[in-house]
């Protein structure tokens, strides 16, 4: 992708874990970079947008019942550990569902 000096850059949000955040730290430190803007324009310029394939794993929105005290303390977990209901959900069902089925009786 080549380079336009005529066009002014705009800011761009985005996520990222801070694990990578930290990886393009160093990478700045270590390559000389003079920003995070300037390691996510060299990523940009040499990727091959065409070949990637993004991982997509769809959602879908589900409506449970769960007892009150099961909800608030969900609600009292996802405050502690800074993250959501569902996704403590995910986790909690990513256990479950990944351990050997019990012997019917």
């Amino acid at each position: 992708m080549a380079k336009s000096k005529s066009k002014p850059s705009s800011p761009l949000t985005f996520d990222l874990p801070e694990s990578l955040i930290a990886k393009m730290e160093a990478c700045r430190k270590a390559q000389g970079f003079p920003s995070s803007s300037a390691i996510v324009r060299a990523a940009i310029e040499g990727f091959d947008f065409e070949r990637c394939q993004p991982a997509r794993d769809p959602h879908r929105q589900i409506s449970v019942r769960v007892e009150t005290a099961d909800r608030q303390m969900m609600r009292k977990i996802s405050k502690k550990k800074d993250a959501s209901v569902g996704e403590l959900i995910r986790q909690a069902l990513e256990a479950l569902l990944s351990k050997p089925p019990k012997k019917k009786r």
